[in-house]
């Protein structure tokens, strides 16, 4: 339960690009809203009489929990593997979790060991990935020529990566088209010949650009869990080029739903393979089919949660 002066605060620190982004642009002031948040969640979650069961959202966010021996699920995302390298945070977290049963549930597979090390004799891992809204699955694509390659993508250093570098010697010509959506969260120098668009809906992304493109490329270095614009553009059938790195191969299976890049000349071939009619439809169609039978909607994702919740409180799971 939110009250209106808290979704007030709560759209403004949205506006200025969450948490994550305040604590590197402005480290104090980052951490005074962490603080601020926390307790606003210790205060909504007191509010409302009743709770059997706490659903939270990133591990940080159990912290203000009562200590009232009531189970958690916490999801957890790429960020929060971050965290747990602060001081202290493993041995707070230790002590939000105790006495109670915990399932902590990871977005990817990659970070469910790391999660077993730190927390395992107090907390169930079972990773959960997300779901996909069925608008993805219905795309139907057809590429245009000049091909336009899309990169969707917060603007920082981390998660553009060697995108720019990369892509000089491939694009800079206009042979072939980059297009970069995303809001500009930190001061990035986008290329002339790069067609940068700002923030786009996922409706504007899934009618209007999903369609026609050749693929999706992420050079992310960015602590990443599973980012939900790849599995949607899978879900679309479009074939995805990512950097080498835990969070992609988890995702990506190179050479057949899109290819991996260590390298520029990687990058290169990458490109050059999935401009080929016959590849780009074949990996775009493995795409469509890994995620689908994979992941599913979100409606499959919900049965997945609720399967945990009957076990964290003792009861049959149904199916």
């Amino acid at each position: 339960m939110v009250l209106p002066g808290e979704s007030g605060w709560l759209d403004r620190l949205m506006e200025h690009g969450g948490i994550s982004h305040g604590m590197r642009e402005r480290p104090l002031r980052g951490a005074a809203a962490a603080l601020r948040l926390l307790r606003m969640i210790g205060r909504a979650v007191r509010r409302v009489p009743g709770i059997g069961l706490y659903h939270i959202n990133w591990l940080q966010c159990i912290l203000p929990l009562p200590h009232d021996g009531k189970p958690i699920l916490v999801s957890v995302l790429g960020n929060d593997m971050k965290l747990l390298r602060l001081p202290l945070m493993k041995l707070a977290l230790r002590h939000a979790m105790r006495g109670r049963a915990v399932a902590i549930c990871p977005n990817a597979d990659w970070m469910e060991q790391p999660l077993r090390d730190s927390f395992g004799e107090l907390a169930e891992v079972i990773p959960v990935p997300f779901g996909i809204d069925p608008i993805w699955y219905a795309i139907t694509r057809d590429p245009v020529t000049p091909s336009q390659w899309l990169a969707v993508t917060r603007l920082t250093a981390d998660k553009l990566g060697p995108l720019f570098e990369w892509s000089a010697p491939l694009f800079a010509e206009g042979t072939r088209e980059l297009h970069l959506f995303g809001p500009m969260q930190e001061q990035v120098n986008v290329p002339r010949w790069v067609h940068y668009h700002g923030a786009a809906t996922p409706e504007r992304l899934a009618t209007e650009w999903f369609p026609r493109a050749q693929g999706l490329i992420t050079l992310s270095r960015h602590a990443e869990g599973r980012p939900q614009v790849m599995l949607e553009a899978m879900a679309a059938g479009l074939p995805i080029i990512a950097s080498r790195m835990p969070a992609h191969a988890d995702i990506v299976q190179d050479g057949v739903t899109g290819n991996l890049c260590a390298s520029p000349a990687d990058y290169a071939q990458a490109i050059a393979t999935i401009e080929g009619r016959d590849a780009n439809l074949r990996m775009g169609a493995a795409a469509r089919e890994w995620i689908a039978r994979e992941l599913g909607t979100w409606d499959d994702c919900a049965a997945r949660y609720v399967r945990i919740y009957r076990r964290l409180l003792g009861q049959p799971d149904h199916g």
